[in-house]
């Protein structure tokens, strides 16, 4: 369909994933077919799949819209149905432009060219999430936004799908050379290259979101194919939902688990679970009558939740604060008193290093507590300290498991050595709030009072103490993608900056634009910021207790994170 036109003389080809990598070649299944006068099509039964997991998705080309339309080769639409092993009980849907558009933002960082899509044999997972948020999106039994399990507790992108899914359709039905169709290929151009049809302009405007954001308003303004339509142009095409729920309470820190399900926990007694499409799974959260001020969380080997108590009621370590950790049902599996050993005192930031050992940041003393996965203490009684440590914050462990931690107090972050036998601090930027180590242990320092990032390189050489631009405004939360590159939530802002990644020509460089990517989402107070194995980058505000998901903007990651990031 375009619109609520037919698409007759298209031809449409049914497909399964490819497994040999990122946008790697799928695998037709069975020979295409043509659509009759009212855009119909079948497929016959008893196509096989290379995997009971493969993705399946349909990809149209060619056609026209309406029986009188001219005939044009560029239209390309697509829809992703789900995995080959649980879509028999999806008899008919639709493929038109808002399907299109849902399947190349939530498959983005798995579209190869020609409308190819692939992961590596290891990342179903992924895909299989991507898929999720493409039917999040958009209904495929329809083709209207959003999908007809989008939670009750969640604000869909569909004014702004809609808006671009009627910049399409006025390409689709004036034909490919009217000025419609040209001025959305011109539009969508990158690097120089135009794109030839509506799938590749589509994928174009999901990638460089902040590209011609106004002339693309203005192609789709006009047409009213699909309602409701944004009333003016927003600050760039990034496509984010924005959830709430679940017990959430001035929201803080976040984790992704093996499943892609997202855990949040908040400053006031509740750890929330979400499932990858947003819905709160434990309608009010979890609690062990522990949960306290909470600013830390990480999800361990096991899909446990580990979530530090700043404070706890005096009969438990003098109220010093504890551990609280949960399992993936919700359930306390740290006991009536949470893990309290080890000289935890105001516990505030934790990381899981490759070894399932637990680093937590007492802020209150300025130690830190080493835990094993059933809460033993491995620091000693009193925890590892320093006289370099600064009210330290935060925490992140690279592949060798030496701990960073960042001092809010100053301008250094502090590396420690495994068994706490040495520390060295060096100059990373002013008031160091969050801290990520990527693939290659590179070190990447949040200045909240810096408004900046600091760069430490794997052999510990200052590369940078303070990267600025892109939107960067007192950043908390930091996370490093799949391909490298950096993303921060502002705390002060309004928007997320991505930033280019260590081995990029030049490290640092803004790859967001002036005002971040983002600042129609209402972020409030973002605090943390985690990528999961599709790309969707997930954001905290804590100022008004909601979740926002930006749809597959990041490279995929392995989940959970477990020491430095790796590729799923």
């Amino acid at each position: 369909m375009a619109g609520p036109l037919p698409v007759p003389g298209a031809s449409v080809q049914l497909y399964a994933a490819g497994a040999t990598g990122n946008g790697s070649a799928a695998t037709r299944l069975g020979s295409a077919v043509i659509t009759d006068a009212n855009g119909a099509f079948s497929f016959a039964a008893g196509y096989t799949c290379p995997f009971n997991l493969s993705l399946v998705y349909v990809v149209a080309t060619g056609g026209k819209a309406g029986p009188t339309g001219p005939t044009n080769a560029g239209i390309v639409l697509t829809t992703a149905l789900g995995a080959c092993n649980a879509i028999s009980g999806t008899p008919a849907f639709v493929v038109n432009e808002v399907t299109t558009l849902a399947s190349a933002y939530a498959l983005q960082q798995f579209f190869g060219t020609g409308g190819s899509i692939g992961a590596s044999s290891t990342n179903f997972t992924g895909l299989k999430l991507a898929a999720a948020s493409a039917a999040n999106l958009v209904n495929v039994a329809t083709g209207t936004a959003p999908g007809a399990n989008f939670p009750s507790t969640g604000k869909a992108p569909t004014s702004m799908l809609n808006t671009l899914a009627n910049a399409l359709n006025a390409c689709i039905v004036a034909g490919p050379s009217a000025a419609a169709c040209t001025q959305l290929y011109t539009a969508a151009t990158v690097s120089g290259t135009a794109p030839a049809n509506t799938l590749d302009a589509a994928l174009n405007i999901a990638r460089h979101p902040a590209v011609n954001v106004a002339t693309l308003f203005t192609l789709g303004a006009p047409a009213s194919a699909f309602t409701p339509a944004l009333t003016a142009a927003p600050s760039d095409w990034t496509m984010f939902a924005t959830y709430s729920g679940g017990g959430m309470k001035g929201p803080s820190a976040l984790g992704v688990d093996s499943a892609g399900n997202v855990r949040v926990a908040s400053y006031f007694n509740r750890a929330s679970y979400f499932n990858n499409t947003g819905t709160p799974t434990i309608a009010a959260g979890v609690t062990d009558g522990i949960l306290n001020e909470s600013y830390g969380m990480v999800v361990d080997v096991n899909d446990n939740v580990w979530v530090t108590d700043e404070q706890t009621p005096f009969a438990i370590n003098a109220g010093f604060g504890a551990v609280s950790v949960f399992n993936s049902n919700g359930a306390t599996v740290s006991g009536s008193t949470g893990y309290a050993a080890g000289g935890l005192n105001f516990p505030l930031a934790i990381a899981m290093d490759t070894t399932a050992t637990a680093w937590i940041v007492d802020y209150g003393n300025s130690h830190v507590t080493l835990l094993n996965n059933s809460g033993t203490p491995l620091s000693g009684a009193t925890g590892y300290t320093t006289s370099q440590f600064d009210f330290p914050v935060a925490v992140a462990v690279d592949s060798k498991c030496y701990a960073y931690v960042t001092n809010q107090g100053g301008n250094t972050t502090t590396r420690i050595a495994p068994d706490g036998a040495s520390f060295t601090s060096f100059i990373t930027g002013g008031g160091g709030s969050g801290v990520a180590i990527d693939a290659a242990d590179n070190v990447w320092v949040a200045n909240y009072f810096g408004s900046s990032v600091g760069l430490l390189s794997s052999t510990q050489k200052i590369i940078s103490s303070g990267y600025t631009g892109g939107g960067i405004k007192s950043p908390q939360g930091i996370a490093v993608d799949g391909a490298g590159n950096v993303w921060v939530a502002n705390y002060r802002g309004v928007s997320i900056t991505e930033l280019a990644g260590a081995s990029a020509t030049l490290p640092g460089a803004p790859l967001s634009p002036a005002a971040g990517f983002g600042p129609d989402a209402a972020l409030l107070e973002a605090f943390a910021v985690a990528i999961d194995a599709s790309g969707n980058l997930w954001v905290t505000n804590f100022g008004n207790d909601t979740l926002t998901e930006f749809i597959g903007m990041a490279a995929p990651v392995r989940t959970p994170a477990l020491g430095p990031v790796t590729t799923p």
